[in-house]
């Protein structure tokens, strides 16, 4: 797998080795040794599943406490994937990296923990698979806004506004997320 240092440290964009023919591909997801030689020495307890039509904006969710670390890939479909720094210590708080991940481009996406991570899908029918290094929990669930000026994700225009959960629709601004230390 080839690492891709993004301009925030810690958040790496991942693009494992494929081989395919003509019957179809093969590649690893997951492997802990190559993980673990990369510096990802890594524990999943949970592995999550969202299907979402284009134009769904998923995010920019955190857990604090409880904070997750997540692998995320699209194995069908296409997102615009982002995470914003909020770990006030950071030289990076408050700024954000966004890709593309596609079903066509296999890429992975890893966000350790302190990071705000959202999703904006850019196709229809799209899955969006994600590992977790800790559990969900609904208790210490936040939501940054993902149209915070503060931000300033520069999200891809679909010509029409996002559709957004109710939880997603007021989301906090940066001065009022509970950030990590």
């Amino acid at each position: 797998m080839k690492i891709v240092k993004t301009a925030i440290p810690g958040l790496l964009i991942i693009e494992p080795r494929v081989f395919g023919d003509d019957r179809g591909f093969f590649l690893e997801t997951w492997n802990e040794a190559a993980f673990r030689e990369a510096g990802l020495d890594l524990t999943w307890v949970q592995d999550n599943h969202s299907h979402s039509q284009r134009g769904v904006l998923r995010g920019l969710h955190f857990q604090n406490p409880g904070e997750q670390g997540k692998l995320v890939r699209v194995t069908r479909g296409a997102v615009f994937d982002v995470a914003v720094d909020l770990r006030k210590s950071s030289e990076t708080f408050g700024k954000w990296v966004g890709v593309e991940l596609t079903a066509e481009n296999k890429r992975m996406f890893w966000v350790p923990e302190g990071f705000a991570h959202g999703f904006l899908t850019l196709t229809d029918n799209t899955d969006f698979m994600y590992k977790c290094t800790a559990p969900y929990s609904p208790q210490t669930e936040h939501t940054l806004a993902w149209d915070d000026p503060a931000v300033g994700v520069e999200w891809p225009d679909l010509g029409t506004a996002p559709a957004l959960s109710e939880k997603d629709k007021v989301g906090l601004s940066l001065a009022d997320v509970p950030a990590f230390a």
